[in-house]
């Protein structure tokens, strides 16, 4: 056995990487990955059966031409680990299940993980097939298996009693850690210098103590308003809920009144109170992603926070030179940091993933808190598969979630999401104490327009004000209203067809003129109602969804200057109406608004009803999800599940240095080269992209990547009409 190999030596070095050391490593690793969710013997026995094909001396053939540098054929090793526990548990006892949880994650350790009805039609045909390689491979493997493996086949973990959906995330955490465990072992004989760089630079219990160290200071130099009065109370009612026990809990609190920070100290003291390893923060969009990380950063400074979305990458060509960077590439692959902060496309798009590379940082979602900021933004026709995989998490994985919003949809309460129902949701808040702290925080009026209003008739109410910002559904009509006031002075603009280098410049100046008094009219989509800091005396939102309405109306008198600032709610003749849950979302606000009073808007119990029509009235598993993770369908699954419901594409547009950071890209591309010009790039539907690159507009510069060939305005960024991907929430 012991000339038996795992891997080849590594660059210039003579040590072979031994196979039976290297199941074993794999094995105790991810026994402890698993060991939170109930895993651990099954994880253990995955781990030293992942690659015992590589027993099989054609395999062991093919490692010394590799290492003496001939070109050899692989040999595939990772099914047969599968098919010896597919025989003991399906073909010799018959357990129709058991099987599963050894020869999924086994067979998916490299390609991803198989639906169980294509595994099991693969593993009786190899069997059969190729009986001999078979026998082969445990003729070659019979010490190994009769010290490590047969003994351990008695005392595996009994998950009879998880519901099929559950068993189907149980499989998918148990893949999580395999997956890992592998990766970490292999990187540790090829890469021996990254291991200790694998160690946070931070604990908890550091993050705690910085934390509240920080806020001591914020308190004794901030003003004694009633604002920030409310906003220790909401900071003081956080502290205290952490001591409470784990679960689901629910922080709602007005805009303006400080949950970023409060949720933050809610989790890290609940970490420490309950021994857990780590916070992650899930944000819906990348605008507000950046700002919440800068925050974090300012608190604990930039070793401990790790920034994880599809917007960042680590600069590898200064890997050499700097080894925080190398930390956080690391800890980006596997989330084994103390704090993270992320995308709920990231992480729920991961959470339903069947490929190794996204679901290996699912296991260290056990033993942490989740807070899902902005949690009414989870698409709707999702609900179901998102708030059971939630659930799973909560009742079998030591995991603790916190929903955080000005507007809670209050899930528990519809039948229609009878996954959620079993789960009690804690109040961080007490209900008179949430009721106080929204009328304390009426800072505007709502006023609601009886009559749709044309497009010019708009424009010109739009000319009778100073100061305002306009929030339209769509890019095509923000656009069009700008086009018409293009003449006038102070109008700005903003939409994702502008890149958020050019956004982030166009708030810097709209802030600016905001508080010299200056002329201002803002003419919007979505991209700034949610976590943009801005302070209007007017706003006006376009009918839509009741939580976007009350989001936009955040950025209306935001810091409580005036008495009341004004919220109108427009309509427009021939209104475009967006497609799906975002229309079905519309009409029932503008079904509620016709019913009740627009003061009713200061009351936070006026979602409660919203969102118990609202999820009335969409299919909360559209895609019907449930069904194919019932059947451990992983790959139909992870196809079906998407945040983001349509391919979009990273098109690079040509403003200030995007040019120049493109040649660069091109003569020598790496992911500090494409950092670069990451706030230089929109993001457009695939189909768009490719109707563009036909019509000469587009040149496709890489996979998913274009370069904009069309003129981009100063003022309304890409000219070409483009359709409009509603809510990007990469």
């Amino acid at each position: 056995m012991n000339d038996v190999y795992a891997h080849t030596p590594r660059a210039n070095g003579q040590e072979w990487h031994r196979l039976d050391e290297h199941l074993v490593s794999v094995a105790e690793m991810a026994q402890s990955f698993a060991a939170p969710f109930q895993g651990g013997r099954v994880a253990y026995l995955c781990g030293l059966l992942h690659d015992l094909g590589k027993f099989h001396p054609l395999f062991q053939q093919y490692l010394k031409k590799q290492a003496d540098g001939e070109m050899g054929q692989s040999v595939p090793h990772a099914i047969w680990g599968a098919a010896l526990m597919y025989q003991v548990y399906w073909k010799k006892t018959g357990n129709r299940h058991a099987w599963q949880w050894f020869s999924l994650p086994i067979a998916g350790h490299h390609v991803g993980l198989h639906s169980s009805h294509y595994l099991s039609s693969t593993l009786g045909q190899s069997l059969k097939e190729q009986h001999l390689h078979f026998r082969e491979v445990l003729k070659q493997a019979e010490s190994f298996l009769k010290k490590f493996v047969f003994p351990c086949m008695q005392s595996v973990e009994n998950i009879s009693s998880l519901s099929e959906t559950d068993r189907e995330m149980w499989i998918r955490l148990i893949f999580s850690a395999l997956v890992d465990a592998d990766y970490l072992d292999t990187e540790r004989h090829f890469q021996p210098e990254l291991s200790p760089l694998r160690t946070p630079v931070a604990s908890i219990t550091d993050l705690w103590n910085q934390f509240t160290a920080d806020q001591e200071q914020l308190t004794s130099r901030t003003d004694d308003t009633a604002v920030n009065r409310m906003r220790r109370e909401v900071y003081e009612e956080c502290v205290r809920s952490a001591s409470r026990p784990q679960g689901v809990y629910r922080l709602t609190v007005p805009t303006g009144g400080g949950k970023t920070r409060s949720s933050l100290a809610f989790a890290l003291k609940h970490a420490v109170e309950h021994g857990l390893d780590r916070v992650i923060v899930a944000i819906p969009y990348t605008s507000i992603i950046e700002q919440t990380a800068d925050v974090y950063r300012g608190i604990f400074g930039n070793d401990a926070v790790l920034e994880h979305h599809s917007q960042i990458e680590v600069d590898d060509e200064k890997e050499e030179a700097d080894e925080r960077l190398i930390q956080q590439r690391l800890a980006a692959e596997n989330w084994d940091a103390p704090l993270i902060v992320t995308t709920t496309v990231q992480l729920f798009d991961s959470l339903f993933s069947n490929r190794p590379s996204k679901v290996r940082k699912l296991h260290n979602l056990s033993r942490s808190v989740v807070i899902l900021d902005e949690v009414q933004t989870l698409p709707t026709e999702l609900l179901k598969p998102t708030l059971d995989a939630l659930a799973m998490l909560v009742r079998h994985c030591q995991t603790t979630v916190v929903l955080s919003s000005a507007t809670q949809p209050f899930f528990e309460e519809s039948r229609f999401l009878d996954v959620f129902s079993e789960i009690e949701v804690k109040e961080m808040l007490p209900l008179p104490t949430v009721n106080r702290h929204f009328q304390q925080m009426q800072r505007v009026d709502y006023e609601i327009w009886k009559s749709p209003v044309s497009l010019p008739q708009l424009v010109r109410f739009i000319r009778e004000q100073k100061q305002l910002l306009v929030v339209f559904n769509t890019r095509k009509e923000a656009k069009e209203c700008v086009e018409l006031l293009q003449e006038d002075d102070g109008v700005f603009h903003l939409s994702t067809l502008l890149c958020s280098a050019h956004r982030r410049r166009i708030l810097e100046e709209v802030r600016e003129r905001l508080k010299k008094n200056q002329p201002v009219r803002l003419i919007s989509t979505q991209v700034v109602e949610a976590g943009v800091d801005l302070d209007f005396p007017i706003v006006m939102r376009q009918m839509g969804p009741l939580d976007r309405i009350v989001q936009a109306a955040g950025r209306c008198n935001r810091e409580g200057k005036m008495d009341k600032g004004n919220v109108i709610i427009f309509e427009t003749e021939d209104m475009p109406s967006p497609r799906g849950s975002y229309r079905t979302a519309t009409e029932t606000a503008r079904f509620l608004l016709a019913q009740r009073h627009p003061d009713d808007l200061h009351d936070p119990n006026i979602f409660r009803e919203y969102f118990r029509r609202l999820f009335a009235s969409v299919d909360v598993d559209s895609k019907n999800i449930q069904k194919d993770r019932e059947t451990l369908d992983y790959p139909l699954v992870a196809e079906k599940y998407r945040l983001i419901d349509q391919d979009t594409v990273s098109v690079i547009v040509p403003y200030e240095e995007a040019s120049e950071y493109l040649r660069m890209w091109e003569s020598s591309p790496s992911r500090y080269s494409f950092r670069r010009l990451q706030p230089y790039m929109v993001q457009l539907y695939r189909f768009e992209a490719e109707k563009k690159e036909k019509d000469g507009w587009l040149r496709e510069v890489a996979d998913n990547v274009y370069e904009w060939l069309g003129d981009y305005d100063e003022r309304i960024g890409i000219k070409e009409e483009v359709y409009d991907p509603l809510s990007l929430i990469g």
